[in-house]
């Protein structure tokens, strides 16, 4: 099986993880990463055969809002452009040895191996409208259909929204391209919740399984307190998050005993400081997603899935002008300018209690199985 991981950020590669730990206990059955940077690192510590291929271009991110967002659209579609390339390069030499290629949100990928008729391809894609409950509830405004047999219908998956005006046209050409390849795929796997419907699957959320209690992870962690957990993800995106989080928590230190763990991410250095505990880069986010009290994080899919299913409460705020995040966040009821809100939102948080984890989610499995048929 060849996994195509897209390497924007780390909750990607998080969540084929967890798929991957999944599938070997189902099947024998090689399994090789492809992605880049960051991703790739997280993948080969898990113990996963992976190439180091891809090189994604960075965001312009000024005081947490996207910059630019027009020529970050141009540089991914030649970024996409080069990464046919080399998906091409990698199927073509193992699609008789990998039949199934697995993409999480690489499109390029899913491309190629539309074009290859040995060739069984599966979508992971989390862009769910965030407004609508069912399937059915956005179908008269969106045009993604599927077909299966005879039967067409409209499907509740959003689109990339970063330009405006008369430089949509490009974006929604690109739109109208993704739409073509979702189409055509054997599965789309959908962490979330819904009514499957043709090649559409919801598996709901998909996180690494904790297999130590919480209490041992706190008393191995060494928390005692009241702790918050501020991470950032794969980028150096959420420096602006950090510094307002960590304003909003040295005043509220001063009136509650409350500690706080950073996880900057592998690419942003920041100074270590007395009053909280500075971690840089941690492979094992989502333990410590479990055993704080609180996540504070931008508003990427996975780190929210985690914060849900462990029970953890979370503020998640988006990065301006970033469609996706600010998607994510709507569900919750979060928006960019929450970020001046922080000191109370975390003081309200606080006194929450951590929820009972959701034992009975099974999206890592579930997408196991539905990959291990296709085999």
């Amino acid at each position: 099986m060849l996994f195509f991981t897209s390497p924007i950020g780390l909750g990607h590669a998080t969540r084929d993880i967890a798929i991957a730990e999944k599938v070997k206990q189902i099947v024998n059955d090689e399994i090789l990463f492809i992605s880049g940077g960051a991703a790739y690192d997280l993948i080969s510590k898990e113990g996963f055969q992976a190439l180091n291929l891809y090189r994604p271009p960075s965001f312009t991110v000024d005081s947490g809002k996207l910059r630019n967002p027009f020529v970050w659209l141009m540089k991914y579609i030649i970024y996409y452009k080069r990464c046919k390339k080399i998906a091409e390069e990698v199927i073509r030499k193992a699609s008789h040895k990998h039949p199934i290629i697995v993409s999480d949100e690489d499109f390029a990928s899913i491309a190629v191996s539309q074009n290859i008729i040995l060739s069984k391809n599966i979508l992971i894609y989390d862009m769910v409208d965030p407004t609508a409950n069912t399937i059915n509830d956005k179908a008269s405004r969106l045009a993604i259909t599927s077909t299966y047999g005879n039967f067409k219908f409209e499907n509740n998956i959003g689109e990339t929204h970063f330009t405006s005006g008369f430089l949509h046209e490009i974006e929604k050409k690109m739109n109208r391209s993704m739409r073509h390849l979702i189409n055509k795929c054997d599965k789309v796997i959908i962490p979330d919740y819904g009514d499957n419907k043709a090649n559409l699957v919801y598996v709901g959320p998909i996180v690494r399984e904790v297999k130590s209690e919480r209490n041992s992870l706190r008393y191995n962690f060494g928390l005692t307190r009241k702790t918050i957990l501020v991470c950032a993800g794969g980028t150096d995106a959420g420096r602006h998050l950090i510094q307002k989080s960590l304003e909003a928590y040295r005043k509220l230190k001063k009136r509650f005993d409350v500690d706080l763990i950073l996880v900057s991410g592998p690419n942003l250095k920041l100074d270590d400081s007395n009053d909280f505990y500075n971690l840089g880069f941690v492979d094992n986010l989502h333990e410590y997603v479990y055993a704080s009290d609180l996540v504070i994080s931008l508003a990427g899919r996975s780190t929210i899935d985690e914060s849900t299913v462990y029970g953890t409460p979370g503020i998640f705020i988006p990065i301006k002008n970033h469609f996706e995040q600010e998607q994510n966040a709507l569900r919750l009821g979060y928006k960019y300018e929450d970020i001046s809100k922080l000191e109370r939102l975390i003081e309200e948080k606080l006194e929450l209690s951590h929820q009972n984890p959701i034992l009975n989610s099974r999206g890592a499995e579930v997408t196991a199985r539905i990959i291990s048929e296709l085999l």
